[in-house]
């Protein structure tokens, strides 16, 4: 597959997934400036052609993503798309199988894969960096899951994933409260694997990344591969069941309360209909 060509937008200006292959490293960068590196519908489809491009290239040891700039790894999905691609349920349905299958992509991959994670990491963002296998973060750095706040809907694989990592307790935490967490709290919860300064981070997340890419990749891939072996699990009996609630969370009045408030940049009044 070849990555989807970037549709830009009125203006000239291209929200979309650049990639190049340095060091060993395969570097995928998220370029939505603009909106602190939000995902856009586009750059999700552009994903699984830029992974199956470092699959391919014997050159590639590592996998890493990270956001352009400094300013986000990748703040969540474009939020600003949602009016007009995820408003009805087969637009829902559309969109979350293009990040479905951008998901599968990065986790499927059997090359390591590293977030590589600047001052914030929101949303889609963070359940973008959960499907690496690992997490370095700059120590300014900010986490949350704010879909409390939006009146959006998890699926089951999402947060199956967020569980696998911090656990129940502390992914309930995460999704009940919607608050930041800072790089420290990030870390205790085993939200990320270490801190770097912010000052050489660049230089820093380099070093971190190529002492994996000096490694020997067939040992890499089989640990992967066992690591995956480990984790599979099932779904649950109440799949359907999940699913039918998270459906209603978009065809809810408070979804569109969500999108709303956060265009008006106030807090939202739920109703809980």
């Amino acid at each position: 597959m070849t990555p989807v060509e970037p549709i830009a937008e009125a203006d000239g200006y291209t929200p979309q997934v650049q990639s190049h292959v340095k060091d060993g490293i395969g570097w995928m960068v998220f370029s939505n400036p603009r909106r602190r590196n939000a995902v856009t519908y586009n750059m999700w489809l552009q994903i699984p052609g830029i992974i199956k491009q470092f699959e391919q290239d014997a050159n590639v040891r590592v996998v890493a993503l990270r956001g352009e700039g400094t300013s986000s790894f990748i703040s969540g999905a474009d939020i600003s798309e949602f009016a007009e691609k995820r408003n009805t349920p087969e637009q829902v349905a559309t969109y979350d199988a293009a990040g479905k299958e951008a998901g599968a992509a990065i986790a499927g991959l059997l090359k390591p894969t590293v977030a590589v994670i600047r001052t914030w990491c929101v949303g889609g963002g963070l359940g973008t960096a959960l499907g690496c296998d690992l997490r370095i973060a700059a120590e300014d750095t900010r986490f949350a899951v704010p879909a409390a706040k939006l009146g959006l809907g998890y699926r089951y694989a999402g947060v199956k994933t967020l569980v696998d990592v911090v656990g129940p307790a502390n992914a309930a935490e995460i999704f009940y409260s919607a608050k930041q967490y800072n790089a420290q709290e990030a870390q205790r919860m085993g939200l990320i694997n270490e801190i770097l300064p912010v000052e050489g981070f660049d230089d820093a997340a380099e070093s971190y990344l190529r002492t994996i890419a000096q490694n020997a990749p067939l040992t890499m891939k089989a640990v992967k591969m066992a690591i995956r072996g480990a984790l599979e699990q099932t779904a649950p009996a109440g799949l359907d069941d999940i699913d039918a609630a998270v459906s209603a969370c978009f065809q809810s009045d408070d979804y569109a309360e969500g999108r709303a408030a956060f265009a008006q940049k106030r807090k939202p009044v739920f109703k809980g209909r």
